[in-house]
Formats: structure tokens, C-alpha cells, sequence
């Protein structure tokens, strides 16, 4: 038995060949589209008939196109990465589609991806080698991380490896999540009120999951509550962001700048309030893009697909109860 297996995360042209490897030794047929998601919901709905798998990047799986005749055949949509908030959960169980995921593999390169957009922001490195890539010599004053306080919003596996990060560089950590970690109290963070965060921090990097309770929680009167020279950090979700907001705030100097890795919509538009706001980092949902952290998604998102394909759960799932439940589309060895 083999499975049809569509493929449209975007790293796969890159760091795929352990994914590659993976359906190939199990004998998968995989089906490469002329381009790579994510795609619009008709686009995706036409590519899905007698398809078994999908290995996607954060095409919309919706209710529409879970229920669809064309997804008949599907059994499993696994995730390049952690964000799953682009698939409809409860449909996909109703319907006995399992969610795959990758937690915990790319939590390094994210928390490094993040310090380095904190940096790059407090020393001002783009601004000074756009300005000498323009032949100018302009040395621009940033300021100091030391003794300084980092706000991190969302305190889970990323959130935490940044913390270890900021310890080595002197700040004074505080953390907002509805969930206090035991593990990061252990590094030595201070949990606080949002509002508290918000007031005291110099800097703020967010780093929460996407929930419905969390969507555009950074909006105007958020920013406003932040410290004039605060800079901002997501490497997260464009959706936690009300990005009108954003722009405002940068333009109007409530915060003093900000890194932004993750959007609503993407690609960004050409005409995107952010392409002309102030003080601001702009970068194409990068934070993971290390060769190693690829490789080993290619390889845990793949294996996902032919552990299921093969009558065996896989080991990291979203909706597990769905493995139980009488609408399972694949069948499981007893």
C-alpha cells in the first residue's frame, strides 16, 4: 500500500531531501504543484481530489474544504512546523482527518532569530548598512540591552529559550502567559500582569500561540501602554497584531520601533501600511529558515504521513483524540 502525498510547504525545495527520502523508501507517489503555498481556499480545493496526505505550509484548511468531495480520500495534513491555526481542528476531527505537527524542533532557531531582530533593532544594524550601502557614513546611537527589561509574551518552549538567551546579556526578564510555567519560573522570570509587562518592559517579544481569545491583542490601546522608546519583536503571528495599529504606533512615536517576522496575509502587499512606517524591520516569516531546523521538520513531517500511512499513530498530533474516534479515516494496527 502507498499513499498520493501533496506537498506545498515552500522549504521542501530546499531542505526536503530527508522528506524526500522518507516517502521514497515507503513508496509514496508525491505530487509537487508549480508553486508552493500558501494558497488560496479554491486553489487548494481544486489540487486535493484522491490525494492521501498533505505535507503543507499554512494553507486554509477550512470547514469548506475539509468537507469537501474533493478531500474524500484525505487522512492526514501535516504541518511544516508548529502553527496550526489555518486548519479548521474541529472539522478535520469530525471528519477523522489527524493534524500532525513539529513542536520542539524549531524552538533554538526562532529564539535566535528573535534576539537577533532585538539587537538589530537596539544597535540600529540595518539602518547603518542601508546608509552605507548608499555610500553615506552615519554612525546612529541605539541603546544598551544590560540592566535594561525584556518583556516576553507567551512563555512556552520558544518563549523560554529566549529567556536563556537574555540571561547571558543582563536583562531582567518578565513574562506574561495565562499558563505560569513552572520550568521558566525555574530560570528565574518574573510573571506579571499583562498591563505590567506592557509599562515596565524596554523591550517586548511576543511569542504566544494563536488562539481566538489572543487574535489582535496587540492593538492600539496596547501600544499605547508601552513605553515610548519600547521596541517591539514578533516572531509569532501576524494575526496576534492589529497591524494598522502597528503602523500607527511607529509613525506617531507611541513605541520606538519594532521587528516584524509574521503577518495577517502573505506575501505582504506592495501597498501594506507597514512598507512606509517608522522605525521598522520587515522579514518574510524567516525566524525557523535555519538548514538544520528544515531538515528535521522535512523528516518528522514526513515520517508523520508513513507512520499513519503504516497502521501507527503518529508521534506528534493535534487532535489525538481523533485516533479514537469511529470517523478515522486511516486504519490503525491494533
Amino acid at each position: 500500500m502507498s499513499w498520493k502525498v501533496l506537498v506545498t510547504a515552500r522549504a521542501y525545495d530546499i531542505v526536503g531531501e530527508p522528506a524526500r527520502n522518507v516517502f521514497e523508501s515507503n513508496g509514496c507517489q508525491v505530487v509537487i504543484p508549480d508553486r508552493f503555498g500558501p494558497m488560496p481556499e479554491e486553489t487548494l480545493n481544486g489540487m486535493i481530489g484522491g490525494i492521501d496526505a498533505v505535507l503543507c505550509s499554512p494553507d486554509p484548511y477550512t470547514r469548506a474544504v475539509l468537507h469537501s468531495e474533493a478531500a474524500a480520500h484525505l487522512k492526514i495534513i501535516s504541518r511544516w512546523g508548529v502553527g496550526y491555526d489555518s486548519i479548521d481542528v474541529p472539522a478535520a476531527t469530525e471528519a477523522g482527518i489527524v493534524i500532525a505537527y513539529t513542536p520542539g524542533l524549531l524552538d533554538e532557531a526562532v529564539a535566535d532569530y528573535a534576539f537577533a531582530l532585538l539587537l538589530t533593532l537596539a544597535r540600529q544594524t540595518a539602518r547603518v548598512h542601508a546608509d552605507m550601502m548608499q555610500g553615506q557614513w552615519s554612525v546612529a546611537w541605539g541603546f544598551d540591552l544590560a540592566e535594561k527589561t525584556l518583556g516576553i509574551i507567551g512563555c512556552g518552549r520558544i518563549g523560554q529559550a529566549v529567556v536563556r538567551r537574555a540571561k547571558g546579556f543582563g536583562l531582567r526578564i518578565l513574562c506574561y502567559d495565562v499558563y505560569e510555567d513552572p520550568a521558566a519560573k525555574a530560570l528565574g522570570v518574573e510573571f506579571v500582569s499583562f498591563e505590567t509587562l506592557l509599562r515596565e518592559s524596554h523591550f517586548v517579544s511576543l511569542h504566544a500561540a494563536l488562539t481566538p481569545e489572543n487574535h489582535g491583542m496587540m492593538d492600539e490601546g496596547v501600544f499605547q501602554q508601552m513605553r515610548p522608546d519600547a521596541l517591539f519583536v514578533n516572531t509569532a503571528r501576524g494575526a496576534h497584531v492589529d497591524e494598522p495599529a502597528l503602523a500607527r504606533a511607529l509613525n506617531e512615536g507611541w513605541i520606538g520601533g519594532a521587528a516584524v517576522d509574521a503577518f495577517v496575509e502573505e506575501p505582504l502587499a506592495t501597498e501594506h501600511p507597514f512598507r512606509t512606517a517608522k522605525n521598522l524591520i520587515l522579514s518574510p516569516h524567516q525566524a525557523s529558515s535555519t538548514y538544520e531546523t528544515g531538515r528535521r521538520i522535512a523528516g518528522t513531517a514526513a515520517q508523520a504521513i508513513v507512520d499513519l500511512m503504516h497502521g501507527k499513530s503518529p508521534e506528534r498530533v493535534v487532535n489525538r483524540e481523533v485516533l479514537d474516534s469511529p470517523t478515522l479515516r486511516a486504519q490503525l494496527n491494533s
